[in-house]
């Protein structure tokens, strides 16, 4: 077994079971691409076993902490197991479901979400990797699926030194799939879909969204960055139940065509009156302009912008850009008015958002309430050892 000694005083976030080792933190030591290597500290000591990867700033990651753990076949199958069983015991009102959330189930680098009967994955590490084939086995074998549909083609395979590798990995057939996500239906494609095809992760602040629609009876509807639609279905359904749709406006923008093709669509799936639902295809920073310009404003507007800071060091750039999204927002926004606003930026955490948000207010002359913070749904879990899987953010502010 190759081993990585660990330069003095790197071993403390290991023994808080912290699973990531970066390059700096190793006096000496390697291994092949997703090689099992044992950590040691400068001293000696066991720390953890873990995958190598030789090109990643974050150089290993580990598998267990126990020096008595055997990282084979067996291992792999049981954490497949812990993670199915561990969302069995949420009552997720969906059968989009994730299934494997990399770290916080300990299987770094592996993402697998579950569309009905097939599972899609994404081997985003090293270490994943070299164990693809046994999870893929491991993972029908526990769900007693027999579609499983790869999606490795997203930007942190680079930084591994991966090509991307999308396909199936097991089956074949049709990459279209419809799930139920609360009270309605959603369309997506597993093969050409943002990440595994569909943000799951959502699904709870739609949920809420449909609600606040009910209760509120919002009148106009701004959904930024909509994608296919998720949050504008939400509305319309909250809207329908408080019989307030056919009084309703709502603007849904993205730049991408195809996306809002799915959104109007997804707004015909469900039965809503597509003449309350418009859809712009436009630049969303462009549109928030203009709209102020034109005296435009929304009772309710959500932003759920694309990644803008996938580490640490882009999160100066990432803040401007997120500050002056919710400062046009915010100016846009109606007294008394509901603003759900997100980040999923790994580099941006819970507070430097809050300060963001807050500045943009003071840049904009509002003042809001926060009267709710939101994240990503419960099959989508931050665990107590690893905070850096709190990527998503969300607040909503009331504007007084």
């Amino acid at each position: 077994m190759k081993t990585l000694r660990l330069r003095p005083g790197k071993e403390r976030s290991l023994l808080r079971r912290h699973p990531w080792i970066f390059e700096s933190a190793i006096a000496k030591g390697g291994g092949d691409a997703g090689e099992t290597v044992r950590i040691e500290a400068d001293d000696g000591r066991f720390l953890a076993w873990a995958a190598f990867s030789p090109h990643s700033k974050i150089r290993a990651r580990a598998w267990g902490f126990d020096e008595q753990q055997r990282i084979d076949a067996a291992f792999m199958g049981s954490r497949v197991t812990r993670a199915v069983a561990a969302r069995e015991r949420f009552e997720l009102p969906s059968d989009g479901v994730r299934v494997v959330h990399g770290e916080a189930d300990g299987l770094p680098g592996l993402i697998v979400d579950r569309y009905g009967d097939t599972l899609v994955a994404q081997f985003l590490s090293a270490g994943a990797e070299r164990w693809k084939s046994v999870l893929a086995d491991a993972l029908l074998a526990v769900t007693g699926l027999e579609k499983l549909y790869e999606r490795s083609d997203a930007s942190g395979r680079e930084r591994e030194g991966l090509a991307p590798a999308a396909g199936w990995l097991r089956g074949s057939g049709p990459t279209e799939r419809v799930i139920r996500e609360h009270a309605w239906q959603l369309t997506l494609d597993i093969a050409t879909g943002h990440k595994t095809g569909f943000y799951l992760d959502q699904r709870d602040s739609r949920g809420r969204f449909a609600e606040m629609a009910r209760h509120r009876r919002f009148r106009r509807v701004l959904n930024c960055f909509c994608y296919t639609g998720g949050f504008t279905v939400a509305a319309m359904s909250g809207l329908q139940a408080a019989g307030a749709l056919d009084q309703a406006e709502l603007l849904s923008i993205d730049s991408s065509l195809p996306a809002l093709q799915r959104a109007r669509a997804h707004v015909a799936l469900n039965g809503f009156e597509g003449t309350r639902a418009e859809f712009l295809d436009a630049d969303v920073n462009a549109s928030l302009r203009r709209f102020l310009d034109e005296g435009r404003s929304f009772d309710a507007i959500v932003l759920d912008p694309p990644k803008f800071a996938p580490t640490v060091a882009h999160a100066e750039r990432a803040a401007r850009a997120y500050k002056d999204l919710n400062r046009l927002a915010l100016k846009l926004l109606e007294p008394g008015g509901v603003l759900l606003t997100f980040s999923c930026s790994g580099g941006i955490g819970a507070d430097l958002f809050h300060k963001i948000v807050a500045s943009a207010g003071i840049d904009a002359g509002v003042d809001g309430y926060i009267s709710e913070r939101l994240g990503a749904a419960p099959d989508h879990p931050m665990t107590i050892e690893f905070p850096e899987g709190e990527y998503l953010k969300g607040l909503v502010v009331v504007r007084k």
